[in-house]
């Protein structure tokens, strides 16, 4: 397929969490769009089959995999520097590796609070440590950081979800502050409910929602296009919200 007329024609991406979910729509996605794409996470063999079908679909050169474990600091920077080995730079970084736990502060388990503010936070603070001095670099840059609707307004049983990313819109509107004078733009995507594996069996009502269903990845997916691509290059400190 020819990509070189697409929106992120060139741009080379660093998507964590990458290998399913709304990881894996984002990396197809925007592997379509003409982006050379980077996939870190956990999962090495899901990881490893999406890049391989990347390649086959748009092109040798198009995906590389990165075993990553985003809670891990002393490896964080292995992804970055395996990205530049593979394109020769990094224009993008999209911290998407997350996981849910429920339970309010009486229920919840101090290993759940603990392991769900390594992943969805500190491993968003992390990824960005160890990104910013590529992305300081080029031109302009961008850094997405996935939230959640729960980041904006108050979730029943989900003490530590909800504080987690209510902690990356914070990180996000300070650090588009900090890292505007090297042109990294950085903002926060708020999905609402979105059918992937990690909310395969909650159970949710959909009463608030105007289009009373939950989105489909690949509709997040357009909006991090949009935020990966020199449309958005005055976008920053921002919160977007698709709920």
């Amino acid at each position: 397929m020819d990509t070189k007329q697409g929106r992120v024609h060139n741009k080379v991406i660093l998507i964590t969490g990458a290998a399913s979910g709304m990881g894996e729509s984002h990396a197809r996605v925007l592997a379509s769009q003409g982006a050379k794409v980077a996939l870190a996470d956990i999962a090495d063999d899901k990881g490893a089959d999406l890049a391989k079908a990347l390649n086959e679909q748009y092109g040798d050169g198009t995906a590389v995999f990165v075993l990553l474990d985003v809670a891990d600091f002393e490896n964080r920077t292995l992804p970055v520097e395996r990205t530049v080995e593979a394109f020769g730079h990094l224009d993008v970084l999209v911290n998407n590796a997350g996981i849910f736990t429920a339970g309010d502060v009486e229920e919840a388990s101090i290993k759940d609070w603990d392991l769900t503010l390594a992943i969805d936070l500190t491993g968003t603070f992390y990824g960005m440590k160890a990104a910013v001095p590529e992305l300081k670099k080029r031109e302009t840059s961008s850094i997405i950081n996935i939230s959640s609707i729960a980041g904006l307004v108050g979730f029943k049983h989900r003490a530590a979800y909800a504080a987690a990313k209510w902690g990356v819109q914070g990180l996000t509107k300070t650090s588009a502050l900090d890292l505007g004078k090297y042109g990294i733009r950085v903002n926060s995507v708020h999905p609402g409910s979105v059918n992937t594996p990690l909310t395969a069996n909650l159970k949710r009502g959909f009463g608030q929602i105007p289009l009373d269903r939950a989105a489909e990845p690949t509709e997040i997916s357009q909006l991090i296009v949009y935020l990966a691509s020199d449309e958005s290059t005055f976008a920053s400190g921002g919160s977007f919200v698709l709920d």
